[in-house]
């Protein structure tokens, strides 16, 4: 990727993954499998750091600035494919140091130009993720409109939403552990 990308997203916990499922599919979502992703985030000066695995795709490290809202919110993002992620895991480990470590399956959709993810994130159970990537140079009216359309059909109300992260989720419940 040779910039920096955009979408608008948002979290919610999904209490029914199963009815979540069928639900998009019946919008006409296209499922594209199941990942199993290692997302290590590192101490970063500014936004998010992370280096993704998710074998047999190559390693990717990826690099965003989000807000933290509970509602639609815009991430900037570049991903950068890795080659040697060992390598480069350990670099970062000595010079940033790990910040968490965040373990998941995710059930990954396509709908329009929008990625939904069916996630269970080891120690913090299920969720779903919308991100609606931006396709035009102009205002993400157009993603707000789909990613509404989207929680309208998948029934996700204001009360699910998630403001953050899962890196700060999975660091909050070990301080609260």
């Amino acid at each position: 990727m040779a910039g920096r990308e955009r979408n608008l997203e948002i979290k919610a916990i999904d209490a029914d993954p199963e009815a979540t499922l069928a639900a998009a599919l019946r919008l006409g979502a296209e499922d594209r499998g199941v990942l199993r992703q290692r997302d290590t985030y590192f101490h970063a000066v500014q936004g998010r750091l992370k280096l993704r695995e998710a074998p047999p795709a190559p390693a990717e490290l990826i690099a965003y600035v989000r807000a933290e809202l509970a509602g639609p919110k815009v991430s900037l993002y570049r991903i950068v494919p890795v080659a040697d992620h060992v390598a480069l895991a350990d670099a970062l480990a000595e010079s940033l140091g790990v910040r968490v470590v965040v373990e998941k399956v995710r059930r990954l959709l396509r709908w329009r130009n929008v990625r939904i993810h069916l996630d269970r994130v080891a120690d913090l159970g299920d969720f779903v993720e919308i991100e609606a990537v931006a396709t035009s140079p102009g205002g993400l009216e157009v993603e707000r409109d789909r990613v509404d359309e989207l929680c309208a059909a998948l029934g996700i109300g204001e009360e699910r939403l998630v403001a953050l992260g899962y890196a700060d989720l999975v660091l909050r419940r070990a301080r609260i552990a």
